[in-house]
């Protein structure tokens, strides 16, 4: 499985809805194989001054390869002015999963 970028990307939304509908779009439009999500509480600095927020951060498993396209699109459906889009690569993973992965993203 050395020819296919697998990795996960990382987004924060400000609500399950909208971590949802991006899941979904992305998902459905086979930019992702599976999109996972969580409630998480961030602290940051935007526009200088320190925030507290609850928010979701969505654990997306991808080819890497595809990364621009979905990045296009988180971008179309987030409401933040400069949402987080981050990936990491996958240095290691089950053989078998890792095929599932190539198999649904297209």
């Amino acid at each position: 499985m050395t020819s296919i970028n697998y990795g996960v990307v990382l987004v924060t939304a400000s609500s399950r809805v909208e971590a949802e509908a991006i899941a979904k779009a992305l998902v459905e439009s086979q930019l992702a194989a599976c999109v996972s999500f969580t409630q998480i509480h961030s602290i940051y600095t935007w526009q200088g001054e320190i925030n507290s927020e609850s928010e979701w951060q969505l654990i997306i498993k991808t080819d890497l390869a595809k990364f621009d396209v979905l990045a296009t699109k988180v971008r179309q459906l987030h409401s933040y002015e400069v949402p987080e889009i981050i990936a990491l690569p996958i240095v290691a993973g089950n053989p078998a999963y890792l095929q599932w992965i190539s198999e649904q993203v297209n």
